[in-house]
């Protein structure tokens, strides 16, 4: 259903959405039944003529029934929705396939630098790409990014992945996604930044794997400078490897249209 509004462009955007519908669903069906018994007992209960009003204590069995096993439903539920939750949560944020190759993500106020591994398929190289608000893959393989800040809390987030994920200057965060469909796709900050914060959008372009070789070739290349981020411990239970942040500059004339 949420799908109708927004693709699904990863391998588990279908479980997080899968999530989010069985939660619609059984909060859904507890309102209904709950707002169908209140205009019942408004409606069987209203003020008449010549009819007291009775005082109940609600210690009776057959009273306290009405509050006991819809209590017991509630939590039955919750242990549903708990189990189906850690599922999607490991396969999300927990486990970490092995990867194709790896992408390095730098927030700051207010822009996305992505340091991309060249035709080599490896990180800090001679032939890495670097470009600004901007993330170039390939679908049907699986990235690792390393997530950085320079600044302040940032949350990169991708709505067509079903992905978000804070970035926390000082710690290198490591995730991973795979891209399942061609495209465009918006990427957002999540995390109020500055007076910027709503001025800081990117796009990721997932390309075929001929589309992709393609442009790596024509992308101009990173001049090698030294490290500027610190290699930190990954959260999530993610082992991060030391990190080398994108210090080089961009190369003129590469992705118009972008500083």
């Amino acid at each position: 259903m949420i799908s109708w509004y927004v693709t699904q462009a990863s391998s588990y955007a279908a479980d997080v959405d899968g999530l989010i519908l069985l939660i619609a669903l059984i909060v859904g069906a507890f309102f209904v039944a709950a707002e169908f018994v209140l205009v019942w007992l408004i409606v069987r209960f209203r003020a008449r003529p010549g009819v007291k009003a009775r005082y109940i204590t609600g210690e009776k069995t057959s009273e306290t029934k009405w509050v006991s096993y819809p209590h017991y439903l509630v939590l039955v539920f919750d242990i549903i929705i708990v189990v189906a939750a850690l599922r999607v949560w490991f396969d999300v944020k927990i486990d970490l396939p092995p990867a194709e190759e790896r992408v390095r993500i730098i927030a700051q106020q207010w822009a996305w630098t992505f340091v991309h591994a060249g035709p080599d398929g490896r990180l800090d190289t001679a032939d890495d790409i670097r470009t600004v608000n901007v993330l170039n893959v390939q679908v049907d393989r699986l990235y690792h990014y390393e997530l950085h800040s320079k600044d302040v809390l940032h949350s990169f987030s991708v709505p067509a992945f079903r992905l978000k994920q804070d970035a926390v200057p000082g710690r290198a965060i490591v995730g991973w996604f795979r891209p399942t469909v061609t495209g465009e796709f918006d990427i957002q900050c999540a995390e109020i930044c500055g007076i910027g914060h709503g001025l800081m959008p990117g796009r990721v372009r997932i390309r075929s794997a001929a589309a992709q070789a393609a442009w790596m070739e024509t992308a101009p290349q990173m001049r090698p400078l030294a490290s500027a981020t610190p290699g930190v411990g990954a959260t999530d239970g993610h082992a991060s490897p030391p990190a080398r942040a994108a210090a080089p500059r961009l190369s003129a004339g590469h992705e118009p249209g972008h500083r």
